[in-house]
């Protein structure tokens, strides 16, 4: 597994020798991507606000920029970039209405950020203020409420410097992790965060004088947990009823995350891929696709291996 990695001080390239192990860590949302690593000191001009390059092989893997450095030893320099979504921790107010897709694409114009494939979310948001936010939430919010709405669930990344939204079902691949190519697991389940089996909204109706309600339910998960529910206001504009059926279908179920250490890697697989997991967990066992809601790619010695954080799939007790 072959690394090339490169940092880009205005005219010049450098290929610094890389030491120890190489991490490049992706999250699914609200995170910028980070690669860190260790490099001699010895003929490299390098600053913060350079840009770095990573290629595994001919992909290419990593773009980003120098945040920090630091030394602890003579002629070594640690080194962390992060990429695009780094500038999205900015915090700004904006009015906006329309598509989230659209959206973005406007506030990536506005603070000089590089965009790429952006899918089209087709779902008009309502007016809406987001005062004194980050960028990150305001695009989560914008996708939060095209989901809540459409069921459509898209994520948000820097593919090698470009800003790209992408729908969840173009994300699937065919990594596989089982138990010969991962070592640890870690398997948890909880209704304790993020499910609910009632959901009711409500909408302060200013032509009639009265207060829409709307109420989805599972009658079969309140006797077994008895009632978790999600309560909330809609805004002008919004299908109330559709909402609350859409709502209850994503949130309707337990909450499942699995640990997994050392997978064999892959360069296809970031924060909001989906991969195959066909493991045998003691009296569980899962044989389905699973969201990779975390990962941290490791090289080193020419080995590439992952940890991931995976949420979702099928399970059977």
């Amino acid at each position: 597994m072959n690394i090339g990695l490169y940092i880009f001080n205005g005219k010049t390239r450098y290929e610094p020798v890389v030491l120890e192990e190489v991490k490049v860590t992706w999250q699914r949302k609200n995170t910028p991507g980070k690669l860190e690593f260790k490099v001699h000191r010895k003929g490299l001009k390098c600053t913060e606000g350079n840009a770095v390059a990573m290629y595994v092989g001919k992909v290419a893997f990593f773009y980003g920029y120098i945040f920090k450095k630091s030394r602890s030893e003579e002629d070594i320099i640690s080194i962390t970039a992060y990429d695009q979504l780094r500038y999205l921790k900015n915090k700004d107010t904006y009015n906006y209405s329309g598509k989230a897709s659209d959206f973005i694409k406007r506030v990536a114009s506005d603070f000089g950020i590089k965009t790429g494939k952006i899918a089209d979310t087709n779902y008009s948001i309502p007016p809406r203020i987001e005062d004194n936010s980050t960028l990150f939430d305001m695009f989560q919010n914008a996708l939060d409420l095209t989901m809540a709405n459409t069921g459509k669930i898209y994520t948000l990344y820097d593919k090698f410097g470009e800003l790209t939204l992408s729908d969840m079902d173009t994300m699937i691949t065919n990594v596989l992790i089982d138990k010969d190519t991962c070592t640890e697991l870690d398997y948890t389940s909880s209704i304790d965060d993020d499910t609910y089996n009632k959901i009711k909204l409500t909408y302060d109706n200013e032509e009639t004088g009265k207060r829409d309600v709307y109420i989805a339910k599972d009658s079969s998960n309140i006797n077994k947990w008895g009632v978790l529910q999600y309560y909330d206001t809609l805004q002008e504009g919004e299908n109330g009823q559709a909402k609350v059926e859409q709502l209850l279908k994503y949130y309707n179920r337990k909450t499942r995350n699995l640990s997994v250490k050392k997978a064999i890697g892959s360069t296809k697989v970031r924060g909001g891929s989906y991969i195959v997991a066909v493991l045998s967990l003691g009296d569980i066992n899962v044989k389905n696709y699973m969201l990779v809601e975390k990962v941290v790619h490791k090289f080193e010695a020419g080995k590439h291996f992952m940890d991931l954080t995976l949420a979702g799939g099928e399970f059977v007790e």
